[in-house]
């Protein structure tokens, strides 16, 4: 810390350029911060000095980030939110509560978690969950977040804790579809597709439960929860991931329309920040998000064991 108050003329200008480069403007960085731009201008050509670079190319533009601007501002805003989090986290634990911040995908909240919200809330009274959504693939790093859902490759040496199980698709409809295919013979299937998934799953599965044998008509959506809920609404055959329609399985909201399953090359993980010691309440809640999702696996195994669902997820 010493040697970064060396490198900087002063902690406030700091907070000065991180509100110009987040707007742009020196104008509107002065509003945000209740002083005048002159005293804006001011700060930041003392930190140039001070660094011995430019930050901004002024003008009619606004204020333009540099090359340098743009590196230290990338860091400046990574620093502001961990310490905007740790102030939170402070705030949270004053309160009495503790926030959880998930980085998962916006289909594994919608039809995984919210049906089983509140049991998870009496099992962490004292937790303020929070959510990072992702509407497609689960892909990324896990950053600035407690606890990220993701699907590793066999190489990435993921943790044997943060395994939950093999990533297992499965065709999937409702009830009124597969029932319905007695009087739409006639008609093709619809399949229900995520936009940055593969296309060709629907040709590997043919014929499907359905009976339906008309053309094939196609639905497709770049948020994963919006292809399950089309499934569920009765409007044709989705891809279903396991850790996402298990529940609907489970209830009846969704059926198979296939009994063959594919098993991808990925496993589906609970992983933390590699920066980030996790806390023992973000393990209880993994090891709970793991125990309830593999519970639902032998409870689907048991309904459909023809599918084999138990051995294909070890």
């Amino acid at each position: 810390m010493s040697e970064l108050r060396r490198m900087v003329s002063s902690s406030n200008a700091l907070f000065v350029f991180e509100a110009a480069a987040r707007s742009g403007s020196f104008t509107r960085a002065a509003d945000e911060l209740n002083v005048t731009q002159p005293a804006v201008s001011r700060m930041l050509s003392r930190l140039e000095g001070h660094l011995g670079v430019k930050l901004f190319e002024r003008g009619g533009k606004g204020a333009v980030l540099t090359r340098e601007g743009e590196v230290l501002h990338r860091r400046v805003a990574d620093g502001f939110r961990s310490i905007e989090i740790g102030l939170r986290e402070i705030e949270q634990l004053r309160d009495g509560k503790e926030a959880v911040t998930l980085s998962v995908s916006s289909a594994f909240t919608t039809h995984w978690l919210m049906p089983r919200m509140d049991r998870f809330q009496r099992h962490f009274p004292a937790v303020d969950l929070r959510f990072q959504m992702i509407a497609g693939s689960l892909r990324g790093p896990v950053e600035n977040v407690d606890l990220g859902m993701r699907f590793a490759e066999a190489d990435e040496g993921v943790s044997a804790e943060a395994v939950i199980i093999r990533e297992v698709m499965l065709p999937v409809c409702s009830p009124g579809y597969r029932r319905d295919a007695a009087t739409a013979s006639d008609d093709g299937n619809t399949i229900i597709q995520l936009t940055d998934s593969s296309s060709d799953w629907a040709e590997q599965y043919p014929p499907f439960a359905t009976g339906r044998g008309g053309p094939v008509k196609t639905l497709n959506f770049s948020d994963y929860a919006v292809v399950v809920q089309a499934a569920l609404l009765g409007q044709g055959i989705a891809f279903g991931w396991t850790t996402v329609v298990s529940h609907a399985l489970i209830v009846g909201a969704l059926v198979p329309a296939s009994q063959r399953l594919t098993v991808g090359s990925r496993t589906c993980v609970l992983v933390t920040p590699r920066n980030r010691q996790a806390r023992p309440v973000v393990r209880e809640i993994r090891e709970w998000i793991i125990a309830e999702l593999r519970a639902e696996i032998e409870a689907i195994d048991a309904l459909y064991p023809d599918m084999d669902l138990l051995r294909a997820s070890y």
